[in-house]
């Protein structure tokens, strides 16, 4: 092991006398690959604004390089070559992709006049040190998430980067894109840059990196080689219980299906796609990005209503073309997208998880029943375990699992029969993730129909009793799940 360019010793912090880090220990040495784990709220934050100085320790030592720091500010992190490219990746849509680049050099350098030239010059060798080909008069709004997460690492090395933090970097991307990414941070490796990779998706922290430090309650509870430790044991260091992940396989309660499509399309997005769904069902669809798995549950829910075909429900032919003729046949829908798409930030944990279900708390005279919507809301708060002190507060303070369930909320308060979920656990720790699988199988055996749309193979595999292959819009290929394995359900949305 080469030597270490930052040590960590006795870390603690608090906020209001809540003890966010305790007594934590983080060595990376130079060249390694390191991974941070740990749920929602275990202090990975914390400790990772803490390495880039943005809060200051109350008590421990920061040694970088063999040197002491006793006040670590973000301006000696970016002097001593910290760099964090969070999930939004804090880049400007509206610049270009060589002012992304190139401005945080130029702010540093107290350049007052604008150099084009200089810019792109600059922009240029940062994306050849990684081999990123890019257009560099793009606007950033233009280009895929991966792209941008490239023009952030290109920033951070411009920097002259000895350790880059990498918060949930393959999220919303694809596979093909992540084998990319995992290049890029191989090549890094070589030329001695540090990496800590922040994810909840164990797969990826066993193909990637070499050492892992595992936090629970903010305080460490594992640190070693990744390869030491198998999979359930990580999963019960990160969550303190025991998590079975064997194959779920639903009691179908009817051979007459709740759903059924015939030939329904949506030009440039899918076409003819045929399939039924049972009550008592979990019902998988996987794909890659641009299948169009999620235009086809935009079109089963009436955000992106079909061309043409016909839906059933029952076995009765229904026009589906809005979510208002969605809801009244009793679908529900939680989106990919559960911040744009899904919650109303601004608003409450209760006012967000029954706004679906508002007209139910309304009197004669047009009042809300406050005391019905509130006992709705503790409901709510309370079934399915949403981890806050009050519904009161707003839904933004809330970790990415707790926001899903708050989604959830939103849609099993219209007590639906079909239930569709884009992506259900992108973005959620494990034991979130665990916890909403549950949710699922118990509304299975309640005889809701439940559709997973996913391209996380260990998930549709895991959960889904039937999986069907999207490729350029159309099904190609359905599976049971008891017949296929991982690697081959890889292969074929790989192939």
């Amino acid at each position: 092991m080469s030597e270490p360019f930052i040590q960590l010793t006795n870390i603690n912090k608090s906020f209001s006398g809540v003890k966010a880090l305790q007594g934590v220990n983080l060595t990376i040495h130079k060249g390694e690959v390191r991974c941070l784990a740990g749920e929602n709220g275990c202090g990975k934050s914390t400790l990772i604004k803490t390495i880039s100085g943005v809060y200051k320790a109350d008590q421990g030592e920061i040694k970088i390089n063999g040197k002491q720091y006793k006040n670590f500010t973000p301006m000696d992190a970016i002097k001593e070559g910290i760099q964090v490219i969070y999930q939004d990746f804090s880049i400007f849509p509206n610049l270009t992709v060589a002012e992304n680049i190139a401005m945080n050099l130029q702010l540093t350098n107290n350049k007052k006049l604008v150099n084009w030239k200089s810019i792109y010059q600059v922009a240029k060798q940062a994306v050849e040190k990684i081999g990123f080909n890019i257009d560099l008069s793009a606007k950033v709004e233009s280009l895929s998430v991966a792209d941008k997460q490239l023009v952030a690492i290109s920033r951070a090395l411009l920097q002259d980067a000895k350790l880059i933090i990498m918060d949930e970097p393959t999220t919303a991307l694809t596979q093909k894109e992540v084998k990319s990414l995992f290049t890029v941070v191989n090549d890094l490796k070589k030329q001695g840059i540090s990496i800590l990779f922040v994810s909840h998706k164990l797969e990826e922290v066993y193909e990637i990196c070499e050492t892992i430090t595992i936090l629970r309650n903010g305080q460490n509870v594992k640190d070693g080689d990744v390869k030491e430790i198998n999979q359930s044991n990580l999963v019960e260091y990160m969550t303190g219980r025991k998590i079975e992940d064997e194959l779920y396989t639903p009691v179908v309660k009817s051979t007459q299906p709740l759903l059924r499509t015939e030939n329904l399309t949506k030009n440039g997005a899918f076409s003819d796609i045929s399939l039924a769904l049972y009550p008592g069902e979990v019902l998988g669809i996987t794909g890659l990005l641009g299948s169009g798995r999620t235009e086809l549950a935009k079109a089963i829910f009436g955000m992106l209503p079909s061309d043409s075909g016909a839906i059933y429900i029952e076995n009765e032919q229904v026009k589906i073309r809005s979510v208002h003729d969605a809801i009244k046949h009793k679908i529900g829908y939680v989106p990919e997208d559960r911040l744009t798409e899904g919650l109303f930030l601004p608003q409450s944990i209760g006012n967000n998880s029954v706004i679906s279900v508002i007209d139910r708390f309304l009197s004669r005279s047009k009042l809300i029943n406050t005391k019905k919507m509130r006992a709705e809301m503790d409901r709510w708060v309370k079934e399915l375990n949403i981890k806050t002190p009050s519904p009161d507060l707003p839904v933004s303070v809330l970790s990415g699992g707790n926001q899903q369930r708050v989604v959830l909320a939103k849609w099993l308060a219209t007590n639906p029969r079909i239930l569709i979920l884009n992506g259900p656990t992108v973005g959620v720790d494990i034991g979130s993730k665990a916890d909403i699988h549950k949710i699922v199988r118990t509304l299975a055996a309640e005889g809701v129909g439940v559709i997973i749309i996913s391209d996380d193979i260990s998930e549709v595999i895991h959960n889904c009793n039937r999986i069907l292959v999207m490729k350029k819009g159309q099904i190609m290929n359905e599976f049971k799940n008891t017949e296929i394995s991982e690697r081959e359900l890889g292969h074929q949305l790989s192939s």
